[in-house]
């Protein structure tokens, strides 16, 4: 950034590819080309939350057709550094928690350096460092070092998956001030839908690489690598940031005294955290997260162990007078039940930040929290009754709030802080991801293990933590209601402008972001959604087999 403001003082010599200067849109731009270019990046980062597809390959890439069990005595110091046995699942889980711990972290350390430098920079670091990992961890599968795969995916991956979510934000909320929720629903929607499609295609390279000798996850960590590289290295370079001053055409901003919930200013990305409405977004982000989290990483157990035999049309059955052949068929079925719940986590990303245009971001949490809290409270009963068809739906909607709830709360901080740093807001703010992250699973296991271990029947289980889940949301509730505007005390005085750099570019810009549909945009589109429709497919697939 030095060197570009030397350049432009000197008044010589270009901005570079990556500089900021470089990507601000001149006439003839369509703003609809930036909203693919957002999703090519979270689609190959959402594949993150497909990773669990891997655990059960890697866990005998030693024995290949069984694992090769290690000491019994032997601790994770060893699984760390071990070439001689086999890892265990529960040590490669903590590449999944190394995922959002630094995805959290590093959006909130790195987003005030994204908003300075630009988002097409941003994504290319994370293409960097999210294809880079899955190398260097292909690298570890093949040379059997467990420290390298958590040290590639787990940390240089994780500060890649922080970087490639915020890096469309602050964009796509500039582009589309008139529908920040549907913009912002638009690329969210991709990193829950990555898993969808990534899975899949992950099965595939692997079915086709394995041989007597490999199971074949390190050649799909690198093919993987190669395709998500060419997706993002597109999605950045396709990144544009409107010029200082531009709105679209014939839109016009509310009156300040239309509604007192959207700031007309902006306030310094320093100061967001010191105002009292970070903190309640925060838990209102933490607690939707933490009910919804916890429930989706154990969806597919869950539906096993409460309705048991009735999956099978044999109600008179629980879970554990099943024999080894039914629970394999309950599986199966369960893995269509959590595919439809990844559906809905996607389509209520779309859905849900879309219809906050019109509702406002304050109702939006607040039907979130409050047919939350019924439906949660009420699937115990369903699931006494033996409702299937209700309980899957009451947990369809609960996912869909859950995604919802992801790709709403960007345009709720640009509601109540401006748009200027609303990216590197969004970063610190996902801390609250970070700690749900670990408060949702935490709370789901540990009372199912606790009930389990008291005796409480399998089908019973799960109901004091829903019981709980629904006391989140209702702290999650509170914490809206007193969501307030902020202080005009802490937005930034007018001569605290944008950059030089982007506030010297001015002039008439009707010819800039405007256009409907062209080659260019249906192109774009395409290339991002046909690898979408190809996940819905197989989840549909998956899907069937819970209804039949």
């Amino acid at each position: 950034m030095v060197a570009a403001d030397q350049t432009q003082d000197q008044g010589a010599g270009q901005p570079g590819l990556l500089d900021r200067e470089r990507i601000i849109a001149h006439a003839g731009f369509n703003r609809w080309l930036v909203p693919p270019a957002a999703l090519a990046i979270h689609l190959c980062i959402g594949m993150a939350y497909g990773f669990s597809v891997f655990w059960l390959p890697l866990s005998q890439s030693l024995g290949v057709t069984a694992p090769l069990a290690c000491p019994a005595d032997a601790g994770l110091l060893n699984a760390l550094f071990t070439t001689s046995c086999d890892w265990k699942v529960a040590d490669l889980g903590w590449m999944y928690t190394l995922f959002f711990v630094l995805l959290g972290s590093s959006a909130a350390i790195w987003g005030g350096w994204l908003e300075r430098e630009g988002p097409r920079k941003a994504g290319f670091v994370a293409a960097l460092c999210w294809c880079g990992g899955l190398l260097i961890s292909a690298l570890g599968i093949y040379t059997h070092q467990l420290w390298l795969m958590w040290l590639g995916s787990g940390v240089i991956g994780g500060i890649g998956l922080g970087l490639g979510y915020i890096s469309p934000v602050s964009t796509l909320v500039k582009w589309f001030p008139d529908r920040r929720g549907m913009a912002t629903g638009m690329a969210i929607m991709g990193f829950g839908g990555g898993a969808m499609i990534g899975s899949p295609l992950a099965n595939m390279l692997m079915n086709a690489f394995k041989t007597d000798t490999s199971v074949g996850v390190w050649e799909t960590f690198v093919v993987l690598a190669l395709i998500y590289f060419v997706f993002m290295m597109a999605g950045a370079f396709g990144y544009r940031i409107p010029p200082q001053g531009w709105q679209p055409t014939g839109w016009t901003p509310p009156a300040p005294s239309t509604n007192s919930m959207i700031a007309h200013g902006n306030v310094h990305v320093k100061d967001a955290h010191k105002t009292r409405q970070f903190w309640l977004i925060w838990a209102v982000l933490c607690l939707n997260v933490s009910a919804g989290i916890g429930v989706l990483g154990m969806a597919s157990p869950m539906l096993q162990e409460i309705f048991g035999g009735a999956l099978l049309g044999r109600p008179d059955l629980g879970f554990a007078d099943l024999d080894g052949e039914q629970k394999k068929q309950i599986a199966g079925i369960a893995a269509g039940f959590a595919g439809l719940l990844s559906l809905f986590n996607i389509v209520g990303r779309f859905f849900w930040a879309s219809l906050s245009d019109k509702m406002g971001r304050k109702m939006t949490y607040l039907t979130f929290f409050a047919l939350g809290i019924v439906l949660y409270a009420s699937a115990p009963s369903l699931a006494h009754m033996g409702s299937k068809i209700g309980f899957v739906v009451a947990f369809c909607i609960i996912l869909s709030m859950y995604g919802g709830g992801f790709a709403t709360v960007p345009a709720y901080l640009a509601d109540m802080f401006g748009t200027k740093y609303v990216g590197a807001i969004h970063g610190r703010l996902l801390t609250a991801w970070s700690t749900a992250g670990i408060v949702g699973p935490v709370v789901v296991n540990y009372i199912r293990e606790a009930q389990i271990a008291a005796g409480v029947p399998r089908a019973q289980v799960y109901d004091y933590t829903m019981y709980i889940l629904a006391g989140f949301l209702v702290l999650g509730l509170i914490a809206n209601a007193l969501v307030k505007p902020v202080d005009r005390k802490w937005f930034m005085k007018e001569d605290d402008g944008p950059a030089p750099a982007v506030a010297a570019v001015t002039g008439n810009h009707s010819d800039v972001g405007s256009g409907g549909i062209d080659t260019k945009v249906v192109l774009a589109w395409l290339a991002v959604g046909i690898p979408v429709i190809y996940g819905v497919y197989q989840t549909m697939q998956s899907v069937v087999k819970l209804f039949q």
